[in-house]
């Protein structure tokens, strides 16, 4: 099931309510054809991967949400576990400091496009 949400209380409520779970939550609107044409997908993907939780946003009725996480681009995945996106310095378990290293965390938490081949490997890969 793809649970809608319409603001950053809902959203906050949701991604903790997800603990260690990886949550995939889903920018788009109602008159985007990618956004449609993918949206049936999504949801045999919450109904199969059942360790997932899925969230859907529509941009027009929640612009403050997509300004905060930067939704450029619809549909537009973006990834996270324990409340925070997943990227690539979260994924090493933090197995050394970087503080002060230079190192930059490279982000995989998110991609844009009506591409569910990409998304069920994304979702396989983060769980």
């Amino acid at each position: 099931m793809v649970q809608i949400i319409k603001d950053m209380d809902e959203l906050k409520t949701f991604l903790k309510a997800a603990g260690s779970k990886l949550v995939v939550v889903e920018f788009s609107a109602k008159w985007c054809g990618p956004c449609q044409k993918i949206c049936p997908l999504v949801h045999a993907m919450s109904l199969q991967y059942r360790n997932v939780m899925f969230a859907n946003v529509d941009v027009d009725d929640s612009q403050d949400l997509a300004q905060i996480y930067h939704v450029k681009a619809i549909p537009t995945f973006q990834m996270f576990k324990k409340a925070q996106k997943v990227t690539l310095f979260s994924r090493l378990k933090r197995a050394f400091c970087c503080n002060g290293s230079g190192f930059m965390s490279k982000p995989i938490f998110e991609f844009c496009g009506a591409d569910a081949q990409k998304l069920e490997a994304k979702i396989r890969e983060l769980m």
